[in-house]
């Protein structure tokens, strides 16, 4: 799983052992706080190293914001945190220029997204103009500012949490700004074993404050560097394009996903693949990820919304009904089991 140091600052692949020693570091140190959630612990990580944008989506109290700050605070990088209110300017996430009386110019004033990490609380409470500020750094990696573009650092990465939108107080996100989040996860409940242990756990005291970084952003940069020298045979891209291709196709559907969603899916499958300890991509790490990764980025049309299909249960039949490329990778010994991709995304052994 190695390759040339890459000539945009990631810096050396990592070896297979070292990079799963770091990876497992993460999400171990995650799960110090988030309890029983190890499926979506991994895909929180693997979008992290797809070089994408996380949106957790769920009702309240379910420890939406403490997986997104549990997974800001494993990695010694830059975090931001912008509570969305709806009140909050533009500005106030991506910067503004301030006149300065002594040098008689003006001067900039960074705003919360420069950062390595952002985490955007209930992004879902600001206005759909404060919403919109950071599509242009989600997508491009950028800010620009009076004409003035600024670069982001690498890794960067928007770790947004919503209520769903049944909740009062909040405001649809915009097609655009959903397309540009390459996953959307769900907490769900824990267990009553899991909520029992978190009883005894978060009972005295918060264990997120006595949290600490187990990586930096050197060596996110190298676990990046890594996920992209994983193979992916051409058979399996054309699933890719194929399993896309049909969401656009669907009856059910009035928009599709996009050419986004297809490149989203791809690096998150690489991602999956090297923290499933191989160096290929397999069928099945799309059809796992195709809820996820399509789901949020596809609208219904109003005969699915009277008849209370949800976006998830249309992806997971587009995903049953296509066949699976004839000439696709042979399983190793580190691959999930078969499962039906109707069923919720998981990652046991």
């Amino acid at each position: 799983m190695t390759i040339p140091s890459t000539a945009d600052g990631l810096g050396s692949p990592l070896p297979a052992a070292d990079f799963a020693a770091a990876t497992s570091a993460i999400v171990r140190n995650i799960e110090r706080v988030i309890e029983g959630k190890t499926a979506t612990v991994r895909l929180a990580l693997a979008a992290m190293l797809a070089e994408g944008h996380l949106l957790i989506e769920d009702v309240p109290g379910v420890g939406k914001t403490k997986l997104a700050k549990a997974l800001a605070r494993s990695i010694d990088c830059s975090v931001r945190r912008i509570q969305f209110t709806p009140d909050l300017l533009p500005s106030d996430v991506t910067g503004v220029s301030v006149y300065n009386q002594e040098t008689r110019d003006f001067e900039f004033k960074p705003g919360a997204v420069f950062a390595n990490i952002v985490v955007g609380d209930e992004i879902n409470r600001a206005s759909p103009k404060t919403q919109s500020a950071l599509l242009e750094s989600m997508e491009e990696r950028q800010v620009t500012i009076d004409g003035v573009t600024y670069r982001l650092q690498t890794p960067f990465m928007v770790i947004a949490t919503q209520n769903p939108i049944e909740m009062e107080g909040t405001y649809p996100l915009p097609e655009a700004q959903r397309d540009r989040f390459t996953a959307r996860i769900a907490m769900g409940y824990p267990d009553g074993a899991a909520e029992l242990a978190m009883l005894d756990v978060h009972g005295a005291e918060d264990p997120l404050d006595a949290l600490s970084p187990v990586s930096d952003a050197v060596m996110v940069r190298r676990l990046i560097a890594t996920v992209r020298s994983v193979h992916v045979a051409d058979s399996v891209k054309q699933y890719a394009v194929n399993l896309v291709t049909a969401t656009r196709e669907s009856p059910e559907l009035r928009l599709g996903a996009s050419p986004r969603a297809t490149l989203q899916l791809l690096r998150t499958a690489r991602a999956v693949a090297a923290l499933d300890g191989r160096d290929f991509v397999l069928p099945d790490d799309l059809q796992h990820l195709a809820v996820p990764v399509l789901a949020h980025r596809i609208i219904p049309t109003a005969e699915s919304q009277l008849g209370r299909r949800t976006t998830d249960a249309v992806v997971a039949d587009v995903v049953h009904r296509l066949p699976l490329p004839l000439d696709r990778p042979q399983r190793s010994t580190y691959d999930v089991r078969p499962r039906d991709p109707r069923e919720p995304y998981d990652r046991r052994r």
